[in-house]
């Protein structure tokens, strides 16, 4: 998740009451419906285990008072309980995530950003039996109408999203390639102060990628690439590096200060992300020890 000052708020773009652009990646069709089909999976168990409970017990505890009446006045009230009941409980009591958006990783907030409350999930319920799951209201017409409607929404909404004022993101972010070189100390000094901000992502992809498969490549062009690479960081970056400095320790140096200024940047971001969705933002999972670039051995290699 990236935070930046806000001026102008698009339509898919979310800014909180702060003037703080909160950039968040919008759940769409795919994960949705996964995560839909988990959580129908658990509430026809549920209904299948009350039912059993109301058939098997009820003739037993009230077998004078059972009848026909009574036992379609239970199963209704099953039936309320399961696809009504359940799903606004666990919704508001989780804020916003259900067991099938857990496993997905997803979770539903408000238009601000913020969580979601009773009157939100009862609303997302209600649409959902009503037009989209089980579609009581015309299930033909209304799941074609749902499915259009996630499908072109910028932030991916069904209706029962824009009938409670919510939407769903995702709260895992895209997982990271863990590997990455560890900072040669000779040049640490230098990286600390080096102006990196003509180094753009699309060279420091190609420094990494190099540095990844360097053992696999074979000559020359294992030296073109080193070389090529290390004269074009060299051209974007003010402060040359110290005299003799190898290209692999060079590009080494490069990646390691930008993942360190990154992580520290990052840090900050979920700080203020935690502070606005308190438990969104994952503190614990971001150490003082990766913002001043530490790595753990499975993450680095020697240099070829």
């Amino acid at each position: 998740m990236v935070l930046t000052a806000g001026v102008d708020k698009p339509a898919d773009r979310l800014v909180n009451g702060e003037a703080v652009e909160v950039d968040v990646r919008y759940a769409r069709l795919g994960s949705r419906a996964l995560a839909l089909a988990l959580d129908i999976g658990v509430q026809l168990i549920l209904a299948l285990l009350l039912l059993f409970v109301v058939v098997a017990v009820l003739p037993i505890l009230f077998s004078e008072f059972v009848d026909d009446a009574l036992m379609r006045s239970v199963m209704v009230i099953v039936l309320i309980v399961v696809f009504i009941a359940y799903p606004t409980a666990i919704e508001t009591l989780t804020n916003g995530r259900s067991l099938g958006k857990r496993a997905v990783g997803l979770r539903v907030v408000r238009e601000d950003g913020g969580p979601i409350r009773v009157r939100h999930a009862l609303t997302r319920t209600l649409v959902g039996v009503a037009v989209e799951w089980p579609g009581l209201i015309m299930p033909m017409l209304t799941w074609v109408v749902s499915l259009l409607t996630m499908t072109f929404s910028p932030r991916g909404r069904r209706l029962g999203d824009m009938a409670a004022g919510t939407f769903v993101i995702h709260e895992r972010s895209a997982s990271e390639w863990g590997w990455m070189p560890a900072m040669p100390l000779p040049l640490n000094r230098w990286a600390a102060t080096a102006d990196l901000s003509a180094v753009d992502d699309d060279l420091a992809l190609a420094a990494r990628n190099y540095l990844s498969r360097a053992r696999e490549i074979r000559q020359p062009w294992h030296d073109r690439f080193a070389y090529g690479l290390a004269a074009e960081l060299t051209d974007r970056i003010p402060q040359p590096p110290p005299p003799g400095t190898p290209p692999w320790p060079l590009l080494a140096a490069v990646l390691a200060e930008r993942r360190r200024r990154a992580s520290g940047q990052a840090l900050t971001t979920r700080a203020l992300t935690e502070r606005i969705w308190p438990g969104f933002g994952r503190l614990e999972k971001f150490t003082r020890s990766e913002s001043l670039g530490s790595f753990d051995a499975e993450q680095t290699q020697p240099l070829p």
